[in-house]
């Protein structure tokens, strides 16, 4: 595993994206992840973590927030973080922001659920949200839990969030799933070599096994009930009474046919 024990698992992730693998998983999300923001609109749009991967390049929101934990070891690329924030703890006024991304944060995190509370509570109403994760139920989850191999990811996959637990944490707060992929059907390798033999996996996986990729991006939009302001009963029986007195007091009309 990239990284040393004391530095926070984000940072190990940075560091394995870099390697051929990492670059394998980091283009395929990068392809998906610029589709789904392509046409989202407002006037914030904000990347936590990982800011040397700019993944809002294709938005065209004109106010874009990168942050990042710590910039120590942070080579940057693409955009400059303007902002250091704890995920769990985010530094912006709730319904303020009109997309939000998060780049395998919930899975690096301590306290994913808490992370997801606050990216729901920092959006505005029908704002969208991107998540991007590994797979736990992949070919590549499975070989991590194998004691005699080492693991494809930094991110073990007892910490990987799953697709139905993900679904779950949305119902609870009321956001809903637009749209979502699986990707990255390689068996567990390490070189370029031999993950471009196994290139013809993708069109394969996609469609004899979707649910087995390596990794998913998904998006889902804040919904949030219309609200509906209702009167007294005598104003609806006034306002009825006055068309009514109206109608009979205009002159009739022949009509036209």
């Amino acid at each position: 595993m990239l990284g040393s024990s004391d530095q926070p698992l984000i940072f190990e992730l940075a560091d394995w994206l870099e390697t051929p693998v990492g670059q394998y998983v980091r283009n395929w999300e990068q392809q998906k992840i610029s589709a789904m923001v392509a046409n989202a609109f407002g006037y914030h749009a904000v990347q936590l973590g990982l800011p040397q991967w700019n993944l809002l390049e294709a938005n065209r929101i004109p106010h874009k927030i990168f942050t990042h934990q710590s910039l120590d070891g942070v080579s940057l690329s693409g955009g400059t973080p303007s902002l250091y924030a704890e995920p769990e703890y985010l530094p912006f006024e709730s319904q303020s922001v009109d997309l939000l991304i998060l780049p395998h944060v919930l899975e690096c995190s301590n306290n994913p659920h808490l992370v997801l509370r606050e990216a729901e509570r920092v959006l505005v109403p029908e704002g969208r949200l991107v998540i991007s994760g590994f797979n736990p139920w992949s070919l590549w989850g499975a070989h991590g839990r194998l004691p005699a191999l080492d693991p494809v990811t930094p991110v073990p996959a007892p910490l990987q969030v799953s697709l139905p637990r993900l679904k779950d944490w949305f119902k609870l707060l009321a956001l809903e799933i637009d749209r979502g992929h699986f990707g990255c059907y390689a068996p567990p390798c390490f070189s370029q070599r031999w993950l471009d033999r196994w290139s013809f996996m993708e069109s394969a996986g996609d469609r004899w096994w979707p649910i087995c990729g390596a990794a998913y991006v998904v998006a889902a939009v804040k919904r949030v009930a219309a609200v509906r302001l209702v009167g007294p009963a005598w104003k609806e029986k006034d306002k009825k009474r006055v068309r009514r007195a109206a109608v009979a007091a205009s002159p009739r009309r022949s009509s036209p046919w």
